[in-house]
């Protein structure tokens, strides 16, 4: 009986590593990456002017496919709506999904999907016309609010809404482009999404910037991170430690600029994170100077944020809940080690 036990968790064992390795492997054969994204977010995913996504998202696909196949470059996008996105990733449309999309309890347990390390704390949050005069959401009581379909958004609102006696009437869309168009053109009194979503439509959408504001006040929590599926443990590892090499970099100082050297380094986080010592990248299956190539083609977590998001970009977001934990924000890489 105790042979057939032993035998029993050895064949076990052996499928789900087999399991585990799927999507590494079927990256690795077919050469490419193939990463689920919006057509429409600016500052996250959204195609420039010669079709090229750009964005916070596009940076995370573009890093995978830098530590997983050495080039950033191999990476096809396949363009999601709130509607079809997990089921893109459910059936293997997609390797990995990379949508602005909320982690909460009910898609952790119910979707057959791993939920990744959160990448952007978020909120919702509203904008309006200037000249409505709203300053608070109480304001908005008999609003008509334009809200896309399949989101955390439509049913924070409908709780919100209940809960403090405002009986606004959302008008729902299935296409996030359709609810920018109706907004800007006036048929809504205010728009709901994650506030930064709200503050890349304003940039990039409205017929003039000046004229709108994004509320100060949100009313739930966004936290947005990637998803893989169940059963792909070795996959799904990657893309969590992928997010906190990033941050780890940003911690040590380690930049695009100055990667080469810092893996010259003589300290022992720097050597581990760059591969200088230990074996971590092939714990996974990959290179032990993964995160070099990644460093190089993206830069670190700061550099991301800052080139799409931050400062350096059109929203100008503050660092805020994203700067890392010793500057009073939310991002802590777990220890390589």
């Amino acid at each position: 009986m105790m042979r057939k036990v032993v035998i029993a968790a050895s064949m076990l064992a052996a499928s789900t590593v087999a399991a585990s390795a799927a999507t590494l492997d079927t990256v690795k054969s077919r050469g490419t990456l193939i990463c689920g994204v919006s057509a429409g977010f600016a500052g996250f995913s959204a195609p420039d002017s010669q079709g090229n996504y750009k964005g916070l998202d596009v940076d995370y696909c573009r890093a995978l496919a830098a530590g997983v196949l050495g080039d950033a470059s191999k990476v096809r996008y396949v363009s999601l709506t709130a509607q079809n996105r997990f089921t893109a990733l459910q059936s293997g449309e997609i390797d990995v999904l990379y949508r602005n999309s909320t982690q909460t309890y009910l898609r952790g347990v119910t979707l057959g999907l791993r939920q990744g390390p959160i990448n952007f704390y978020d909120g919702q949050g509203f904008v309006v016309k200037k000249d409505l005069g709203v300053k608070e959401l109480k304001d908005l009581k008999g609003a008509t609010v334009c809200v896309a379909q399949g989101t955390t958004h439509e049913v924070t609102l409908g709780d919100y809404g209940r809960a403090n006696g405002i009986d606004w009437k959302p008008l729902v869309f299935d296409r996030v482009d359709t609810m920018y168009q109706t907004f800007f053109g006036g048929r809504c009194d205010a728009m709901t999404q994650d506030a930064s979503a709200l503050a890349g439509a304003v940039t990039t959408a409205a017929p003039n910037p000046a004229d709108y504001v994004v509320l100060p006040q949100t009313i739930s929590k966004e936290p947005l991170g990637p998803f893989t599926r169940n059963g792909d443990e070795v996959w799904s590892d990657i893309i969590t430690w992928l997010h906190y090499g990033l941050i780890e970099a940003e911690e040590l100082g380690v930049t695009q600029g100055n990667v080469d050297e810092m893996a010259k380094s003589q300290t022992p986080a720097i050597q581990r994170l760059l591969g200088a010592s230990g074996d971590l990248g092939s714990r996974l299956g990959l290179d032990n100077k993964w995160l070099v190539t990644v460093i190089k083609t993206t830069g670190n977590y700061g550099e991301i944020y800052e080139r799409n998001v931050g400062k350096a970009s059109p929203l100008k977001l503050d660092r805020g809940l994203n700067g890392l934990w010793s500057k009073g924000g939310l991002m802590y890489a777990v220890p390589f080690k």
